[in-house]
């Protein structure tokens, strides 16, 4: 079933049961599903999964239960109703009841009743209880809800009004490029084209990163032959001066390491 019951009730024939219900004539192995016992006695269980005027909130069953005599109706429960007549009475010493919720609030919900014998496992099902011999089983499930779906959104003429964008925009005209233009976005297509992300490889770290001098040597740049006299003290050392600068002969290490270590006498 798709959609979870709404009722569950007795009717003393199995054909006999109202406009919207369905009656259970046998069990899950093919025996006939008669609750009643006494001579010519019987009454069938039967169930609905209608929304009508009979039930306006829209209920639906969450559980299932049976009572022996004695036992109290639990809070929110109530006796599976009768479809009989004067001659018919479903037995008092166990009775069927259910938890009614309504379909808005409800998480899970019972979908299906079977009937079987006592010794008869049925999968995926949750098994009830024992009446009048058979064994009754149901199955519950999430029940699936649709989501709401957002209402449109009526903007007023305020709205509109803060909007940076003016109604009516006209599309900016196309000026006529220059033959000069149009050769320097060729050369730089080209360029760009050379470091693609597909070609990471190919691009250097300083890439993109413009050459300039620093402030200290800008204010004072010359020209012509004299462009390199800011560099007049600079001395440029040979090997030789480097390797005589920096000599270190390593003469207190290899006398530690010549030492001999002191003996225990």
């Amino acid at each position: 079933m798709t959609t979870p019951l709404t009722g569950l009730a007795w009717t003393p024939a199995a054909n006999v049961a109202p406009a919207g219900w369905t009656s259970i004539t046998s069990t899950v192995e093919g025996a006939p599903a008669n609750f009643g016992k006494g001579f010519a006695q019987k009454y069938f269980l039967c169930f609905t999964s209608a929304m009508n005027s009979e039930n306006p909130t829209g209920d639906v069953i969450s559980d299932v239960i049976i009572l022996t005599e004695k036992s109290p109706l639990p809070a929110g429960y109530s006796y599976v109703k009768e479809f009989s007549d004067l001659k018919t009475s479903v037995s008092k010493k166990k009775r069927l009841c259910v938890k009614l919720i309504p379909l808005s609030t409800a998480e899970v919900a019972t979908y299906d009743i079977l009937l079987s014998s006592k010794s008869k496992v049925i999968p995926n099902y949750m098994r009830i209880g024992e009446m009048s011999g058979f064994a009754l089983w149901c199955k519950k499930e999430h029940v699936s809800k649709p989501k709401p779906l957002p209402k449109p959104r009526n903007i007023s003429l305020e709205m509109k009004r803060l909007s940076l964008e003016p109604d009516n925009v006209d599309p900016p005209s196309e000026k006529p490029v220059a033959p000069f233009a149009l050769k320097k976005q060729a050369t730089l297509k080209r360029q760009e084209s050379t470091y693609e992300s597909s070609n990471v490889y190919g691009i250097s770290a300083m890439d993109g990163v413009p050459f300039a001098l620093h402030p200290k040597f800008e204010s004072s740049r010359t020209t012509g032959t004299n462009a390199f006299s800011l560099f007049k003290n600079l001395h440029i050392k040979s090997l030789a001066d480097i390797e005589k600068e920096y000599d270190y002969g390593f003469v207190v290490e290899r006398t530690a390491a010549a030492r001999l270590p002191p003996t225990i006498s």
